[in-house]
């Protein structure tokens, strides 16, 4: 078990400080990358990219689609940092957040144990724990983390659908999504609203280690659908999705 350092003050940290400011915040690839870096090694990315090629299909999906691939992981943070995943468990949303697929306990398959112990998966949750303590304006507090992997195809004449519950909250405190890789793809453009339903901002996840940052409590959040640019070719979108929840 490894501890980060303490949590930034949030004056110091742009990234949360923009977060605390309008609920949420998209980051750039050189300033996440930097962060990452600056929280662990990211020796073994390119393993660690990989791994979105062994994602079995989301066999959940209410509306019949096959075009989400997807693992799970459970993790728990300590106040001090230390990090441990947990047992693997079922991945749970009320309807009121999910009314497309929740109300049910989805049993995805688990993140391989590789994976989930990699240096690139430790400094993302350290990322996470100091990024989310600074706009919770707290150094020290435990974490429920949950971490799923996604890969939305799009197939000729069949675009995917990252969000196909619309725009939504997940029901927990914090949410990171960290692009990892976009192949033959158009759109995919993440919208970002407020609870009365009126639209806020959009902005779309392009370079490797792009992110958005939302607070969970404040905004809604949606992602447009994927399209193919060369149907003959294949397409889609990898990213990392972190959500925390006080514990």
């Amino acid at each position: 078990m490894e501890t980060s350092p303490e949590s930034p003050n949030i004056h110091d940290d742009p990234i949360a400080a923009g977060v605390a400011d309008l609920g949420y915040a998209f980051v750039p690839a050189a300033a996440v990358r930097a962060r990452l870096e600056a929280c662990g090694t990211l020796q073994d990315w390119p393993a660690f990219v990989d791994s979105w090629n062994q994602l079995p299909v989301d066999t959940y999906m209410a509306d019949q689609g096959r075009y989400r691939r997807r693992r799970h992981a459970v993790y728990a943070i300590d106040g001090q940092g230390n990090i441990e995943r947990r047992p693997h468990q079922p991945h749970f949303q009320a309807i009121d957040y999910n009314p497309l697929n929740g109300g049910i306990e989805r049993w995805f398959e688990p993140i391989l144990p590789d994976i989930g112990a990699s240096e690139s998966m430790r400094a993302v949750l350290h990322f996470c724990q100091e990024i989310f303590g600074a706009v919770a304006a707290r150094d020290s507090i435990a974490w429920q983390v949950e971490v799923h992997q996604f890969r939305i195809e799009a197939q000729a004449g069949v675009p995917g659908l990252p969000t196909p519950e619309g725009m939504h909250r997940d029901g927990v405190d914090y949410v990171l999504v960290l692009l990892v890789r976009r192949t033959n793809i158009d759109s995919g453009t993440t919208l970002v609203g407020n609870p009365s339903g009126a639209f806020e901002s959009s902005f779309t996840l392009v370079d490797a280690f792009d992110a958005a940052l939302v607070d969970d409590h404040r905004v809604y959040h949606g992602v447009t659908a994927v399209e193919a640019l060369d149907p003959s070719l294949p397409a889609y979108r990898d990213v990392l999705v972190v959500t925390l929840r006080r514990q």
